[in-house]
């Protein structure tokens, strides 16, 4: 059978991870707002995609019912959420990766704890403290992961990031390897209450959601879990 454009990149992709560090312990999230439902389908039936990153709600309900096989897709919400969109979504994601304050967590609380499930998430991060841009600054984070543990519906994971546009890759490694340093420590300090209080293994280790199309091999490199490819899959980006 033919390789597709779409399974060479794929496959391009796959390599530059290899060659990033990656042993099959990252993640390569389809980030799909630029995809069809055709193309996810592509994605998950002939390359083995399996985790896909929705950014925006509308677009995430329009994909959803064209999905062929989504009850082995696993559906990440990545994009800025707002509270009176949650209740669309809550029963369709496996994760959310922009959780940035107290008000959106009461409302995914609110709406998991109706219908019997706990949401995992993500606390987005700010890394370049950039006003244009959502998450917690750095000096937030620790404060408002201690805050998390009210909310029996939620489970902390990990921590996400997107750092400023940089103009290499070593400015992108030190955004990234700031940021994970950071989170680990955190994560570390929190561990047993977390483990203990959302019944995970005590030597869980973070999700680390950081790196995009221009910047996944630094991200790798610095300690990325997950990698949210979408230029570069969709748009013939590098």
């Amino acid at each position: 059978m033919q390789t597709t454009p779409l399974q060479a990149r794929v496959d391009a992709i796959r390599g530059r991870m290899q060659a990033a560090g990656d042993h099959g312990q990252v993640t390569l999230m389809a980030a799909v707002k630029y995809a069809t439902a055709e193309q996810i389908n592509e994605l998950h039936r002939n390359c083995g995609i399996d985790d896909i990153g929705e950014n925006r709600v509308q677009q995430l309900l329009e994909h959803y019912d064209q999905l062929e096989d989504r009850e082995n897709l696993r559906i990440h919400f990545i994009g800025s959420l707002q509270k009176n969109k949650v209740k669309y979504i809550v029963d369709k994601v496996c994760m959310i990766h922009s959780l940035d304050s107290l008000s959106l967590a009461e409302e995914i609380e609110k709406r998991c704890r109706a219908i019997g499930r706990v949401m995992d998430v993500l606390v987005e991060i700010n890394s370049g403290e950039e006003a244009s841009k959502g998450g917690l600054l750095p000096s937030e984070v620790d404060d408002f992961c201690q805050k998390l543990e009210a909310f029996p519906h939620l489970r902390l994971r990990g921590f996400m990031t997107m750092a400023p546009k940089c103009e290499n890759l070593a400015q992108y490694r030190k955004y990234f390897g700031e940021t994970y340093r950071q989170c680990l420590d955190i994560w570390r300090k929190k561990l047993d209450n977390i483990s203990s209080t959302q019944h995970m293994p005590a030597d869980t280790a973070p999700v680390m959601s950081m790196g995009m199309s221009g910047s996944f091999e630094a991200a790798i490199a610095e300690g990325a879990t997950i990698v949210r490819i979408g230029g570069a899959l969709f748009r013939d980006e590098p």
